[in-house]
């Protein structure tokens, strides 16, 4: 436990004083028959504004990842968590945040919209945290927020475990914990540790493991006072009906959810053996996500050619010298990629 972390002391004074917008369906409890309230168009099927709460989602999600309900936020996907928290704890053009490069772009687009600072530590062998390089970071007055994308992306690992818990014990900021990819890993969530580090966020997403990318939907889950904060700042309807309706239909769907991702890992594994054969791949990096970073043997040239073969990967050069970074598909698809590379 971080005893030194005081939450009132990150927030906005802006924040502090917000009033936020309140609807009908915010205020009133309980069933109802005929709603007057909020200027819809009495006819139609999607008529109706959404749940402002998303309570039916936040009671199943409270009961698979053994939380609260006020613990939980729903979001406009994991990108309006990342936004929120800017909004709600650095101050435009004066506050700083720090990510761990090379690592999720967003964090970079999202603090630059907001007008923030970001401070970026490399990641040292194997793409992991350096304490020491990190210390002096640590005591920063304007450092508000720290990233830390496990399993991480680009590079596919998870961060030690006992290297976020120094960073929570030791920072009087927020720590973002993203964990995008983390169903695809065998290491445990963060989320377990919520109720230990107030100054806790842990990001999850329906876009990866959910098969739900089109329907944009993320969740960030904290301690009560951080969920409260994300619903003062949010919009009052944020999650469409109809992403709702998707997210609850996998929510209750749990065995067909759990069977692909099986059959993923499974041809991530396939993947992997094939790749390790091609001359082209020189490295194949560990990975506890639903993609594979790649080093080749120039990363421009390949990503062209698999362009070419109407095979879109993503090219990392940039961020991993001469690295691709390739998603696991389906057996299909994943053959027609190892097929196109032997050509080369």
């Amino acid at each position: 436990m971080n005893r030194n972390f005081n939450i009132n002391n990150l927030v906005r004074e802006n924040i502090k004083a917000l009033r936020p917008y309140s609807s009908a369906r915010d205020e009133f409890k309980g069933a109802a028959d005929v709603f007057l309230d909020a200027n819809e168009n009495p006819f139609g099927t999607l008529n109706r504004y959404p749940d402002p709460q998303q309570k039916e989602i936040k009671e199943k999600l409270a009961v698979i990842k053994n939380v609260d309900t006020n613990q939980i936020f729903v979001g406009n996907g994991s990108d309006e968590v990342i936004d929120l928290a800017f909004r709600i704890f650095c101050e435009p053009g004066k506050d700083k945040v720090l990510t761990f490069s090379p690592t999720y772009g967003m964090y970079d687009v999202s603090a630059n919209i907001n007008n923030i600072e970001v401070i970026k530590q490399p990641l040292i062998n194997d793409f992991q945290i350096s304490l020491n390089q990190l210390q002096p970071y640590l005591d920063v007055e304007e450092l508000k927020i720290i990233f830390i994308c496990s399993p991480n992306n680009p590079t596919g690992n998870c961060i030690n475990s006992e290297d976020i818990e120094y960073v929570l014990e030791n920072f009087n900021g927020i720590v973002i914990v993203d964990e995008a990819y983390i169903d695809f890993s065998s290491k445990a969530s963060f989320i377990k540790n919520i109720n230990k580090y107030n100054n806790l966020i842990v990001s999850q997403t329906f876009s990866k493991a959910w098969g739900l990318a089109g329907v944009r939907v993320g969740a960030a889950y904290a301690n009560k006072e951080v969920i409260q904060l994300y619903n003062r700042v949010k919009p009052p309807y944020n999650v469409s009906t109809l992403n709702q309706e998707a997210v609850l239909n996998s929510l209750v769907n749990l065995d067909d959810v759990n069977k692909n991702i099986d059959i993923i890992l499974s041809e991530r594994t396939k993947l992997e053996e094939a790749l390790s054969k091609l001359s082209i791949v020189k490295k194949i990096y560990p990975t506890d996500a639903n993609f594979l970073l790649v080093e080749v043997d120039n990363a421009d040239k390949t990503y062209q050619y698999l362009i070419d073969k109407k095979v879109i990967v993503r090219n990392r050069h940039t961020h991993v010298e001469n690295c691709i970074r390739i998603t696991i598909g389906t057996n299909k698809e994943n053959k027609k990629l190892i097929e196109a590379l032997k050509k080369i």
